[in-house]
């Protein structure tokens, strides 16, 4: 009679960390290496590997996107070691210019009047998404699984555990939801959201133009929507070279109209450029593809839940007009690594109700703030009623003229207010 043959089946070793973070992007990609930096250990999971659609591309591709990032979510990526890798991509802000097209009214703030540090910098998102995308492949304390796919994740009184889709298993104190504005995590938890469409779509692209910026950030009102021209330039550039003279474009208008002007040839989108933004630039040429992004409000009904917090996009989701949707989600990134960092040196429970109460109190109260402030500007500007149309513009002369006032709403662009998470304060 012949022995019976038996085969032994292996099973996938779990893999423990306090923290399991869905989604590794730019803001999943910053929680995760502020986390680290607490000594915090960081098993993140995503689709793909952080950085590889950039590294698809040749590395000295410039697609036209940047994203402001204010003086504080600048010094926490100075905190968190990233900065360095970050600066050659940089054009700092420092002025800002806000006016109504076709008025004469402006507010004009200068960053020499409140201590000369600039209000932020325009970054590249390949830059962005490379350099991060490295730290959170290479950074100690963080174990990165991808590309994968969450196939079951279970939050229990005592923990949670994710199971991938290829049978690994991650066992963690908290998951951090960090997986988008479609977040997939946040609506299986039962969260669901406010969201309405603002019936506009920004125009993005940069451009090339003969006269400098001048490090000048100008937000023009229009009837049809915000038009931002953004200082930046190629990294490696000199500041003296007239190659350097660039500028991102993010032109926010109706979306019946937005594919209209997306689909025009260079020069005629050049001057429909030229037409909103006034000659005082010179020429101006197109100097990147343009992409186009519907526009719309969302916030999550809960910041958390059992076991669970959201940030970044999974968590709000708003207007372009002040910069400040990627900075609001950095500054999850920031407060969460301080709420945790406090947790694991008293030797508490990162996942316990009382730790995620007191983030999810203190993001709540600053995002619903800003999304408050965006969408009531974009509400008083993108329209043509003669009374607000005077009102605005009084309004904006008014500010100009008041030191202290237009001092406060500088420290507002440079992200210097509220309750600073410890590691976007200043020296």
């Amino acid at each position: 009679m012949r022995a019976a043959t038996h085969t032994k089946v292996t099973r996938p070793t779990a893999t423990g960390a306090d923290v399991l973070l869905v989604g590794g992007g730019l803001v999943g990609g910053t929680i995760a290496c502020a986390l680290a930096a607490q000594g915090i250990a960081v098993a993140v999971v995503d689709t793909e590997r952080p950085g590889e659609s950039q590294r698809r591309r040749d590395k000295t591709a410039h697609d036209g996107r940047v994203s402001a990032v204010a003086l504080t979510s600048q010094r926490l990526f100075a905190r968190i070691g990233v900065w360095p890798a970050l600066q050659p991509f940089a054009t700092p802000i420092r002025h800002i210019r806000v006016a109504e097209g076709g008025s004469t009214d402006f507010l004009h703030y200068d960053s020499r009047e409140i201590g000369g540090e600039p209000f932020g910098f325009m970054v590249e998102n390949r830059a962005l998404k490379s350099e991060l995308g490295l730290q959170v492949t290479r950074r100690a304390g963080i174990t990165l699984f991808a590309p994968a796919r969450l196939a079951h994740l279970a939050r229990g009184p005592f923990g949670v555990e994710a199971r991938l889709a290829d049978g690994r298993t991650i066992r963690a104190q908290l998951v951090v939801a960090a997986d988008g504005a479609l977040s997939r995590t946040r609506a299986e938890a039962g969260i669901g959201v406010a969201r309405r469409d603002y019936g506009q779509t920004a125009i993005v692209c940069t451009v090339r133009h003969e006269r400098p910026h001048e490090n000048i950030a100008h937000e023009l009102f229009f009837p049809s929507g915000p038009f931002a021209i953004l200082p930046t330039r190629r990294a490696g550039e000199s500041p003296r070279a007239k190659s350097w003279y660039r500028s991102a474009i993010v032109w926010s208008d109706q979306s019946a109209a937005a594919p209209h002007f997306a689909q025009l040839d260079e020069d005629d989108f050049a001057d429909e450029i030229a037409r909103r933004a006034g000659d005082f630039l010179g020429r101006i040429r197109l100097d990147s593809p343009i992409w186009t992004y519907p526009l719309r409000v969302q916030f999550a009904h809960r910041m958390v839940a059992a076991r669970l917090v959201l940030a970044g996009d999974a968590a709000h989701a708003m207007h372009p007009v002040a910069g400040q949707g990627f900075n609001m989600g950095l500054r999850d990134a920031a407060a969460l690594a301080d709420v945790l960092g406090e947790a694991k040196g008293l030797g508490l429970d990162l996942g316990a109700p009382e730790v995620l109460e007191k983030y999810g109190r203190w993001r709540r109260f600053d995002n619903g703030l800003m999304l408050a402030m965006t969408d009531g500007i974009v509400r008083l500007f993108s329209n043509d009623v003669a009374p607000l149309r005077r009102l605005r513009g009084f309004g904006l002369s008014t500010v100009n003229r008041i030191a202290p006032l237009r001092k406060l709403f500088a420290r507002h662009a440079m992200g210097v207010v509220g309750d600073l998470p410890q590691l976007m304060r200043g020296a």
